[in-house]
């Protein structure tokens, strides 16, 4: 079954709000933005937040800038393949590929800006990432193989884990514990540490749960054949 073809399942939060917004946006682009410079502008948007997070090791008022550009990539992020459905040039199997694989390049460069921030240590952020890459991984399995496409697990989509990622940011400029340890293993955990690693834990438990699900419609969709013993 072609992604083209796949049912889209949405059911974030924010869905209709952000619809209405990029709804808004969408005709009001200049003739010459064109999807594939949305796209390549929300990964510009990526590099710059990791780069910013890094540089709030030195002043932490750069995590406004890290905001800043988690916006930047949510509009480039959002519009790209919004801007070829309104005007009808889309690229179904072209649009997979590339938005896809860029939204791979930037859940790396998200998770890698909180490990090179002052705020999480770079092993928990790695965890993270690990748990967001299974879900996607198991997200293109599931549009191929059960035709279904999911945008959100948990009520939670891309738009909301950026918001959440924005409070944190800003939350850490004002945090009033910021000497909040706790040791773990002989290591001191922040408080950042700690809600990383239960994001994390969340993430693959979301995978597992909905692997599982997925196994059990798949076994009666494809039951196994009964062996037959080859002759001679």
């Amino acid at each position: 079954m072609g992604s083209e073809n796949a049912e889209r399942i949405q059911t974030s939060i924010l869905n209709r709000a952000e619809k209405r917004v990029v709804g808004w946006l969408c005709p009001r682009q200049p003739d010459w933005v064109t999807s594939d410079m949305l796209t390549y502008l929300g990964l510009i948007g990526a590099v710059l937040y990791a780069f910013f997070c890094w540089m709030a090791n030195f002043n932490a008022n750069y995590f406004w800038l890290s905001s800043f550009f988690l916006m930047v990539n949510w509009y480039g992020d959002s519009l790209d393949g919004t801007i070829t459905r309104y005007r009808g040039t889309g690229r179904p199997k072209y649009g997979f590929f590339i938005d896809h694989t860029m939204d791979a390049l930037t859940t790396c460069l998200f998770c890698i800006g909180l490990g090179v921030s002052p705020m999480m240590m770079l092993s928990i952020s790695l965890f993270i990432m690990g748990g967001y890459l299974c879900l996607s991984i198991y997200t293109y399995l599931s549009t191929i193989i059960m035709g279904q496409f999911r945008l959100t697990y948990a009520s939670l989509g891309p738009t909301e884990m950026r918001l959440i990622l924005m409070a944190v940011c800003i939350f850490y400029i004002y945090n009033p514990w910021p000497d909040f340890r706790v040791p773990v293993c002989g290591v001191e955990w922040s408080m950042f540490d700690i809600a990383g690693a239960l994001v994390a834990a969340g993430l693959y438990i979301i995978y597992i749960v909905s692997m599982a699900k997925d196994l059990r419609a798949l076994a009666k969709i494809d039951p196994p054949k009964p062996y037959r013993k080859p002759r001679g």
